[in-house]
């Protein structure tokens, strides 16, 4: 039966996440994300994705010293990157990129390799358009902050926390649309990169990876809570969209936006434009009430990591490629399990001209 998108079609078993949209879970290889988030690292939650265990100390040390050796970008790619046009999108830069790398190790091994220089891509572009100082890696530091050290040239320990988060709920989301496009790739017995590639050539539409430039043009407008209500109230009666609010899966609560403020109200010290998010998203549910009586909207995740994103100073240009340097890890796990049983993929196609 002809099903246009795929929609409803399944057409792969894996043990990696479960979303139940209905319920409002996901689970990575059957825990709730709420449990990484709260008591997992990015790195221990990588290694938990890509071989199905969670990590001894052993374990942890070398996949964290195998990620800190492969940070560095080699010459031949910062050259490749020095001369591509500067209207080239982050996306674009990503694509190119990584394209570049050499295939010659075990799948796994190419995993960390493409983890650990995503963040130095996006760091070392980033700042290279703006004529800033190139920040190289630093060993002394973990995954993320070291992500933040490189773009910033600061680490705010609230900061790191709040992108950890966000970074360890957007690692895998089962199969979207860039996860399928990595699968359909590699199940050609094509390589790791080739199948990465392909998935950054997929996160890149605005249909999927999208930008949170809507929410933080809401929170711009809105600027404080004294204008919370006035301004949604003016959205609605002009029957506009409240941007960050419903999501296309979960018909209920978002588990990634409740376990992302879960994790903001721990913190000692809410950044202002969170506390801003906070305080709309509790009287913009009041306010949709009455104006939708009978019909639940909740935040989704991309309306916090808009607000995360806007309170550590980062442009929206970035939120894309600072998403995919998370679903990096969903990407590379579900290739190595579609290698590691693969059926090629060969859908049919109705045939409707003349």
């Amino acid at each position: 039966m002809y099903q246009p998108g795929l929609k409803g079609v399944t057409a792969v078993e894996t043990t990696l996440s479960h979303i139940d949209g209905k319920n409002g879970m996901l689970l990575y290889r059957g825990l709730p994300i709420q449990q990484f988030v709260n008591d997992h690292t990015f790195e221990e939650t990588a290694f938990y994705l890509l071989h199905g265990t969670f990590p001894t100390e052993e374990n942890i040390a070398i996949f964290q010293s195998d990620l800190i050796a492969n940070r560095d970008l080699p010459m031949y790619m910062k050259y490749i990157i020095d001369n591509l046009p500067a209207e080239q999108s982050m996306m674009d830069v990503l694509r190119t990129a990584i394209s570049s790398i050499t295939n010659g190790v075990s799948n796994i091994d190419n995993a960390v390799q493409l983890i650990a220089i995503f963040p130095t891509i996006i760091a070392y572009r980033y700042r290279k358009l703006r004529d800033l100082t190139e920040i190289k890696p630093d060993a002394k530091r973990n995954h993320v902050e070291n992500f933040m050290y490189m773009l910033t040239g600061n680490v705010n320990k609230n900061h790191v926390h709040l992108l950890e988060a966000y970074l360890i709920m957007t690692m895998e989301h089962g199969l979207n649309a860039s996860t399928f496009a990595a699968r359909v790739t590699i199940s050609t017995q094509s390589d790791l990169i080739s199948a990465v590639t392909s998935a950054i050539g997929t996160m890149k539409g605005p249909l999927h990876g999208g930008a949170p430039s809507g929410v933080i043009d809401l929170l711009g407008e809105i600027s404080s809570e004294n204008h919370i209500s006035e301004t949604i109230h003016k959205k609605l009666k002009n029957k506009e969209r409240i941007m960050g609010f419903g999501h296309r899966v979960y018909k209920t609560i978002d588990p990634r936006a409740e376990a992302l403020k879960e994790k903001i109200l721990t913190l000692d010290n809410v950044p202002n434009w969170v506390e801003l998010a906070l305080k709309t998203e509790k009287e913009t549910i009041e306010i949709l009430k009455s104006y939708k009586p009978g019909q639940k909207l909740y935040t989704n995740v991309e309306y916090y990591a808009a607000a995360i994103m806007k309170s550590i100073n980062l442009d929206s240009e970035l939120f894309t490629a600072i998403f995919s340097s998370s679903r990096i890890i969903g990407w590379c796990a579900h290739a190595i399990e579609q290698a590691n049983n693969n059926t090629i993929f060969r859908p049919s196609a109705n045939y409707i001209g003349k």
